[in-house]
């Protein structure tokens, strides 16, 4: 998941030996959890392979259940800065929701995202643990809604609630790969061409479901238009 600390930091002299050993940590704490799970992963256990005390730990993290959720949430939080980058206004919506939507499953579709996601599910009762995790995932989604208002706005897609809209996108992004591999029911991750296809499907519904009041409304006015059309087709086809 992580580069070495010497390797991340060893280039930089700004950065700071508080952040180099929160680093340190997480990298630590991140491959016990997953190989131990969260019951046998003890704060005493991180403290000998990082170094230091068990005060140092909670000087970064107030509590285990608050260092598991940040180091379910630091490869996310990777990745999604590359991620984030697709969502540019400056460019037609389909577009930039296209590039954006493979890159997201790209990541969630990954065997180490799918287990990550795993440990988080079994692991979400546990003193507000999963309530700590949506915290931080509905921080990431702020970014994808403060898009979809800027299109809003712009009369490139409906007004609408933008958080409701990507809770939409994202539904819409998970629904054809995610679960089967979530449940193990399908072996192996998708390709980039799946994935890419997943998300063109995906967003091609989304703007469907929020394409501009003016053009829904050409849309109906097509309609019965059509159906007269198929009308006069079946009355010539009996006569």
């Amino acid at each position: 998941m992580y580069r070495t600390v010497q390797y991340y930091y060893g280039s930089d002299p700004h950065v700071k030996k508080s952040d180099i050993k929160r680093r340190a940590i997480l990298d630590t704490a991140y491959r016990l959890f997953r190989a131990q799970g969260f019951d046998k992963t003890s704060i005493a256990e991180i403290t000998t392979l990082v170094g230091g005390s068990k005060a140092t730990i909670y000087s970064h993290f107030p509590s285990k259940e608050e260092l598991f959720v940040e180091c379910m949430m630091a490869a996310v939080e990777d990745y999604m800065s590359s991620t984030l980058k697709h969502l540019d206004t400056s460019v037609d919506p389909g577009v930039a929701l296209c590039h954006f939507g493979r890159s997201v499953l790209n990541l969630i579709c990954s065997p180490e995202q799918l287990e990550v996601r795993r440990l988080m599910i079994a692991e979400a009762a546990r003193s507000g643990t999963g309530k700590l995790y949506f915290d931080k995932i509905a921080a990431l989604r702020t970014h994808v809604s403060a898009f979809l208002s800027a299109c809003m706005e712009s009369g490139k897609l409906r007004r609408d609630d933008p958080d409701l809209a990507a809770d939409h996108l994202k539904a819409l992004l998970e629904a054809e790969i995610l679960e089967p591999l979530l449940l193990q029911v399908r072996e192996g991750s998708p390709d980039e061409k799946e994935t890419a296809l997943a998300a063109r499907r995906a967003v091609a519904a989304f703007l469907r479901a929020y394409a501009p009041a003016v053009q829904q409304i050409g849309s109906l006015l097509r309609q019965p238009k059509q159906r007269r059309t198929e009308k006069r087709s079946q009355k010539s086809a009996v006569g």
